[in-house]
């Protein structure tokens, strides 16, 4: 993209005002200036509330170091080492403050590529302008000056945000190479600013995907989280589906798996309502079908107790290589996982110490999602789903009535027949 003179626009054309952002980041942008450092807000923040959208965070840009935005703010930590970056703590928010940038070095030991041209390290340091042109979308680009309310545009983002269009800053295939992750990012801002995304971009999409696996795993779930936690989940699934992208990320799902939509419109309307969700419950669901398959090659061999133990440690293990799904998580989708069973079977004398179990909540609703996918494979899913809604509803007598009749239901044991023991006698023989 070639380079133009900076677009300024002020408060009576762009309809910004400082009361309309943080406090705290105006507060870090006034301190900055006064300190005799640039301070402008940056990217996203500035991108949503001019579309009228609440911004999760706010970031400012400086041309201050990090280590001279630390001592001008007590309440400030240093993080990042492929980014360094400074935290300014405000009570529960944190602003982040980040050093203008250039996308070109000077020096050869400046910033460190991979083999493929991904970045590993960036510490450049730049101008406001420079800071502009590397970073990843025209929309992401633009810069608020509260103390002069003025918005400075170096790249055309106000003109796509007007027409509603996603376009990398400079050439599609070099961002991709430095940065894959920047694929992932352009699904999810076109599910959330329902944008049209442009055509160099998609083209990039299986360059993208072959790169992913040398992306750090931890990294890709935190921008898989940001995906499936967007609000947007079932229409960033849709446009992820269809990509070479999702087979890189999630081997084992089927892209057509009804299961898997009704779950993340499930989330999106959770978020919408303001109720909680957790990122584990989603890929619960996303690798549901791969822990299936394995599960059942494994019941030939050894017990269910057992095949539903290796078949998770096999399946989290195996992702784990491609996302690094925190333990927290691990461990609820296998929670989630193991009670499948235990809720379909409904064996009296556990009800209801199943009722109780922490994750009850989570693996009613799983199985719920199931019974309205139509995926369950035995045919007694929905009656099963119906029966523990039924359960929650009604009252202590009810419920007892509800046991007893599992309990009669429940196949009676036979009883083991003793083998006895013949009599010997003393010279060896067997008595008659």
């Amino acid at each position: 993209m070639k380079a133009a003179p900076v677009r300024r626009i002020d408060a009576r054309q762009h309809g910004l005002t400082p009361d309309r952002v943080s406090p705290n980041a105006v507060d870090v942008t006034a301190r900055l200036q006064d300190a005799g450092y640039a301070g402008l807000i940056v990217g996203g923040c500035v991108r949503d509330v001019l579309l009228g959208l609440t911004p999760k965070d706010f970031d400012v840009a400086t041309d201050a170091t990090p280590e001279e935005v630390r001592a001008l703010f007590r309440r400030s930590r240093l993080v990042g080492r492929r980014f360094r970056i400074a935290h300014v703590r405000y009570g529960r928010e944190l602003i982040e403050v980040s050093t203008f940038r250039r996308a070109v070095a000077e020096e050869a030991d400046e910033r460190a590529h991979s083999e493929a041209g991904m970045i590993l390290r960036d510490n450049v340091y730049g101008t406001l302008e420079e800071d502009a042109f590397r970073r990843d979308f025209t929309i992401n680009a633009l810069y608020y000056d509260p103390q002069r309310e003025e918005i400075l545009d170096y790249t055309g983002g106000l003109d796509d945000l007007e027409t509603g269009h996603l376009r990398f800053i400079g050439e599609a295939r070099t961002r991709v190479r430095e940065d894959p992750v920047r694929a992932l990012r352009a699904i999810r801002f076109q599910a959330k600013l329902d944008c049209a995304l442009d055509q160099e971009i998609s083209d990039c999409f299986g360059e993208a995907a072959e790169l992913m696996g040398a992306v750090p795993p931890a990294r890709l779930f935190d921008e898989i989280q940001k995906v499936l936690m967007s609000g947007q989940a079932e229409r960033a699934w849709q446009l992820l589906a269809g990509t070479p992208l999702r087979a890189a990320l999630f081997p084992g799902c089927d892209p057509q798996d009804r299961l898997v939509s009704r779950a993340m419109r499930n989330t999106d309307e959770r978020i919408r309502a303001d109720k909680p969700v957790t990122p584990g419950f989603l890929l619960a669901v996303l690798l549901w079908a791969d822990y299936q398959a394995r599960l059942n090659d494994l019941l030939s061999c050894v017990s269910p107790a057992e095949a539903r133990l290796q078949a998770a440690t096999d399946c989290l293990g195996e992702q784990q290589q491609i996302i690094a799904v925190p333990r927290r998580f691990s461990l609820f989708i296998r929670e989630v996982w193991h009670l499948q069973d235990r809720l379909q079977s409904r064996q009296a004398r556990t009800i209801d110490r199943l009722a109780g179990h922490a994750r009850f909540r989570a693996a009613y609703d799983f199985l719920v999602l199931r019974a309205e996918s139509g995926n369950g494979g035995d045919g007694d899913l929905a009656e099963a789903a119906d029966w523990w809604t039924r359960y929650q509803a009604v009252g202590g007598e009810e419920r007892l009535a509800m046991v007893l009749e599992r309990q009669t239901l429940a196949p009676k044991k036979k009883k083991r027949r003793r083998k006895s023991r013949r009599r010997r006698q003393p010279d060896g023989e067997a008595a008659s």
